[in-house]
C-alpha cells in the first residue's frame, strides 16, 4: 500500500498542489488506516514513511503519524471514505482568505457539474475543532477547504481523491483569475 501512497505524493509535488514536506495522505484498511508520518517528504515515500494506527481510538503509533491523524479519523468515522488526500494547494488557500462566504462556488463548467460547491471549514491544524469541521463539511461533498490550510479530498481510491483536489485546486484557479479579470 506504501507505493499507491507514493505514487499520488509524489504526483502532488510534482503538481505543484503541496510542498514536499506539507500534506498527507491515508488509506482505510477496515478498522485501521495506513497514513504517512509527520514531516514525511510526499515525494520521497518509502515503506518508513507511512504507519498504521486505528480508526477508532489513538494509538502509541500517533506519536510519529501525520499531526492530521485526527482530521483523518474523524472523516473516516463520520463518511464512507476510504482515502484521503489533504494538500496546501496555492490557490485554494488563497480563495479561503479572500472568500465573502463560507463555500467557494465554482465559475468552471467542470467545478459546477463535479463540485457543485467548495466548503470551507475553520478550525487549526492537527486539532478536535478542525476534525470536526472537516467531517461536518465533507459529510455531503467530496472535498473541502480548511481555511487558511489547505484541501482535504476523500474518495474510493486515492485516485478518486487525487481528482477531486486537482478540481478543486482548478476551479479555484479559474475564480481567481477571473475574478482579477473583472478588477
Amino acid at each position: 500500500m506504501w507505493q499507491e501512497i507514493a505514487k499520488y505524493g509524489k504526483k502532488l509535488v510534482d503538481h505543484g498542489l503541496v510542498e514536499s514536506n506539507f500534506g498527507n495522505i491515508s488509506v482505510r484498511i477496515g478498522s485501521r488506516m495506513m497514513i504517512t508520518r509527520s514531516g514525511a517528504a510526499l515525494d520521497e515515500i518509502t515503506d518508513n514513511s507511512v504507519v498504521e494506527v486505528p480508526i477508532e481510538r489513538t494509538s502509541e503509533l500517533d506519536r510519529i503519524a501525520s499531526t492530521e491523524t485526527i482530521v483523518h479519523r474523524a472523516i473516516y468515522r463520520n463518511t464512507p471514505a476510504l482515502a484521503i488526500l489533504h494538500a496546501h494547494c496555492p490557490y485554494s488557500v488563497a480563495q479561503t482568505l479572500i472568500a465573502d462566504s463560507d463555500n467557494i462556488i465554482p465559475f468552471d463548467s467542470e467545478g459546477i457539474h463535479f463540485l457543485h460547491e467548495i466548503p470551507i471549514f475553520k478550525g487549526m491544524m492537527g486539532t478536535a475543532e478542525l476534525a470536526e469541521e472537516a467531517a461536518k463539511a465533507l459529510s455531503n461533498h467530496r472535498g473541502a477547504i480548511a481555511y487558511s490550510h489547505g484541501t482535504f479530498a476523500l474518495g474510493k481510491t486515492l485516485a478518486d481523491a487525487y481528482i477531486v483536489t486537482t478540481q478543486i485546486e482548478h476551479s479555484c484557479r479559474i475564480k481567481y483569475l477571473v475574478d482579477l479579470a473583472k478588477k
